[in-house]
C-alpha cells in the first residue's frame, strides 16, 4: 500500500461477486431521490458548514435506532470468481481478506493496529477493513500516483464504493469492506463525503474562512469517525444520546486532521497549499508569503496560539463520547486522541516553528501513553447523557 496502483484502484469492473445484497445498499436506496443522492453537506450551501454536518451526524444516528431484523446475516460468497492474485484456493476468501487489510493496519498505523487487539475479532477486522479504504482513497490524491488522477477517476472510484455496497467488491479489500457494511449500521454517505474531500484537494489550496475549513476537515477526517461508530459500539449501560456519541466521534475526526495541519505547514506550503483560515491570517497581519518565507515571528506565535486552542477545544469535545464506546474499542480511540494531542504541544515546544521543524511524539512518549489511554479505557460510561 505504500503506492496506489491506480489501473487497479478503478477497474470498470468488479472482480469479485457476492450473492446477496448487503443490507447497506437498502439503507442507500431508502434516500435516493432526496438529499443523499448526492453529498448531503453540499446540499444546503447557505447554511453554516457545521450545521450542514450536524445534518449528517443526525441522519448517522437515525439510521443506528432503525431496527435491522436480518443484521447477522453473512455474504454468500459465489464459487468461481475471476484470479485476483493471490487468493488462496482454501475457501476462506473472507477470512484472507480481512487478514490482508490487517497486514496494512499493522504497517501503517502500527499503535492504533495494537489498540485493536483488545476488540472483539468481529469488530477488529471491520475496523481494518474501513482503515484500508479510507487509505486507498487518500492515496488517490496524495500518494505517488497522485498526478494522475481527475475527477472522471474519483468518479470511477465512487461508483467501485456504490458497487463494493451492493455486494459487488472489485478485490479482496473492497471485499472486506463489503462483508463489514452488511453487518454494521455503516452508511454509504460518509464514504462518499470522503471521497468529495478528494475532489476538494484537486481544485483548492486554499480557504477563505474556517467555516471552509471545517467542511474539508468534515471530508477527509471527521466521515471517518461516522464510518467507525456502528463498528465500535456503543456500551450496553451508557445513557448517552446516540447523537451526541456520533458528534463526539465527528470532532475527534476534526481535531485530528486540524492537528495535521497545522504540524504540516511548512510542508503543505512547499506544495503550494495553505490549509489555514485567510481571513484570519489577514486578521493577524499575516499573508500567504509569511507562510513562504518560514519566518517565526510573534504574529506567527500568536496566531498558532489561537489555532492550537481550538484544536484542542475538538479533542475536548471527543473526549465526552469515548467513555460511551464499548469496553473493547475505547482503547484505540483514547490512545489515538492522546498521541494526537501530543503533536500540538510538540509544535509548542518547537516555539511555533513548523515550517522547518516536523512535531512528532517520541518513542517512550508513545509507550507511556499506552497504559494511561488503558486506564481512561476502563472507566465506565457516564450516568447521565452528555451533552
Amino acid at each position: 500500500m505504500s503506492g496506489v496502483n491506480v489501473n487497479a484502484l478503478l477497474s470498470p469492473k468488479p472482480r469479485i461477486r457476492i450473492g446477496c445484497r448487503p443490507i447497506g445498499c437498502k439503507r442507500l436506496s431508502r434516500f435516493c431521490g432526496g438529499v443523499w443522492g448526492s453529498s448531503a453537506v453540499v446540499a444546503n450551501p447557505s447554511r453554516s458548514a457545521e450545521e450542514r454536518v450536524y445534518e449528517v451526524v443526525l441522519k448517522q444516528a437515525a439510521l443506528v435506532r432503525e431496527p435491522r431484523k436480518d443484521r447477522e446475516r453473512g455474504l454468500d460468497w459465489e464459487k468461481t470468481i475471476e484470479n485476483e492474485g493471490s487468493i488462496s484456493d482454501d475457501g476462506n476468501l473472507l477470512n484472507e481478506a480481512y487478514a490482508r487489510c490487517g497486514e496494512v493496519c499493522a504497517e501503517y498505523a502500527k499503535t492504533f493496529y495494537l489498540g485493536t487487539q483488545l476488540m472483539t475479532p468481529e469488530r477488529r477486522r471491520a475496523v481494518w477493513a474501513i482503515y484500508v479504504w479510507c487509505r486507498r482513497t487518500d492515496e488517490l490524491v496524495d500518494g505517488p500516483n497522485a498526478s494522475h488522477i481527475t475527477p472522471k477517476a474519483l468518479a470511477r472510484w465512487e461508483t467501485r464504493l456504490t458497487d463494493l455496497f451492493e455486494g459487488r467488491p472489485y478485490d479482496m479489500y473492497d471485499a472486506a469492506l463489503s462483508d463489514t457494511v452488511s453487518k454494521y449500521f455503516v452508511d454509504i454517505q460518509p464514504f462518499k463525503d470522503m471521497i468529495e474531500g478528494m475532489r476538494v484537494d484537486l481544485r483548492k489550496s486554499r480557504y477563505e474562512n474556517f467555516d471552509e475549513l471545517y467542511l474539508y476537515c468534515y471530508y477527509v477526517a471527521g466521515t471517518v469517525g461516522l464510518m467507525s461508530v456502528p463498528v465500535m459500539g456503543l456500551a450496553p449501560e451508557s445513557k448517552a444520546s446516540v447523537e451526541s456519541v456520533y458528534n463526539a466521534a465527528l470532532a475527534l475526526g476534526l481535531a485530528n486532521q486540524l492537528t495535521n495541519i497545522l504540524r504540516d505547514v511548512g510542508e503543505d506550503a512547499r506544495r503550494g497549499r495553505v490549509y489555514l483560515p485567510q481571513d484570519e491570517l489577514a486578521q493577524a497581519g499575516l499573508c500567504d508569503d509569511d507562510i513562504f518565507e518560514e519566518k517565526v515571528t510573534e504574529k506567527w506565535r500568536s496566531f498558532m496560539k489561537g489555532q492550537i486552542k481550538r484544536a484542542r477545544r475538538f479533542f475536548d469535545e471527543a473526549e465526552k463520547g469515548i467513555a460511551e464506546l464499548s469496553a473493547a474499542s475505547r482503547w484505540p480511540v483514547w490512545a489515538s486522541l492522546m498521541l494526537y494531542k501530543q503533536i500540538l504541544d510538540s509544535i509548542e515546544a518547537n516555539d511555533y516553528d513548523n515550517f522547518t521543524k516536523r512535531a512528532y511524539v517520541s518513542k517512550p512518549k508513545k509507550l507511556l501513553s499506552l497504559p494511561i489511554a488503558f486506564g481512561r479505557a476502563m472507566m465506565s460510561p457516564s450516568n447521565s447523557k452528555i451533552w
